[in-house]
């Protein structure tokens, strides 16, 4: 009496063909539902609401932003969340189609601040004033009223002061994508104001050109 060989189980595979599929249906979820969000959106709440990973989000965000590099319409992100906005050197044009004036200057003082907090954040307000060498209250007060900046926590310390850090309107103000787009300055510049609002200001002139 033979004994047949065992047959070899044949394991179904998903192709090259059919994960491309799925990943590009997954960043087409992922626009879809950054352009109904009325305001930035977390990753983990996108990953919440599709019903996936937050990996396979945050690389499907990738793809998106890949996608949308030289588009109307952008990816923006900052730190955990992010919003589809209009390309910054598209600016002038939404700006005169919806009758706005966007192109009000920040002062001298709150620029210096802004430029502080850009580089340095989470920062306190003790630690902006220790860099400007004057009190901040006003500015503070300004910027947040302009929604440049929130505040993003405590500090773990006597007092609890608050932490301050910069805004998705602050990326937008000045035409970054995220915060990775401001120039890279050497750690001995970061404690000059002078110098950190230098670079902000090239940053906002380059932006109205």
């Amino acid at each position: 009496m033979s004994i047949d060989a065992p047959q070899e189980v044949q394991v179904p595979t998903i192709d090259g063909d059919a994960r491309g599929e799925e990943k590009g249906a997954l960043v087409r979820r992922v626009e879809a539902l950054l352009f109904v969000a009325p305001s930035p959106i977390k990753v983990v709440d996108l990953a919440r609401a599709l019903g996936v990973t937050q990996e396979e989000v945050a690389a499907a965000l990738e793809r998106l932003a890949a996608m949308r590099a030289d588009a109307g319409v952008v990816l923006q992100r900052q730190g955990e969340r992010v919003q589809l906005v209009t390309a910054p050197d598209l600016a002038e044009d939404v700006e005169r189609f919806l009758g706005l004036d966007l192109s009000t200057r920040l002062s001298s003082a709150a620029l210096e601040t802004l430029a502080i907090i850009a580089y340095k954040q989470p920062v306190t307000r003790a630690q902006i004033e220790a860099i400007r060498g004057v009190n901040c209250d006003g500015v503070l007060r300004s910027l947040l009223n302009k929604g440049l900046i929130e505040e993003v926590g405590r500090l773990d310390t006597v007092g609890r002061p608050i932490l301050y850090g910069t805004t998705m309107a602050f990326l937008q103000y000045f035409g970054l994508r995220d915060l990775s787009e401001l120039p890279p300055l050497p750690e001995d510049a970061i404690i000059k104001a002078d110098t950190l609002e230098e670079a902000l200001r090239k940053v906002e002139e380059n932006t109205e050109e």
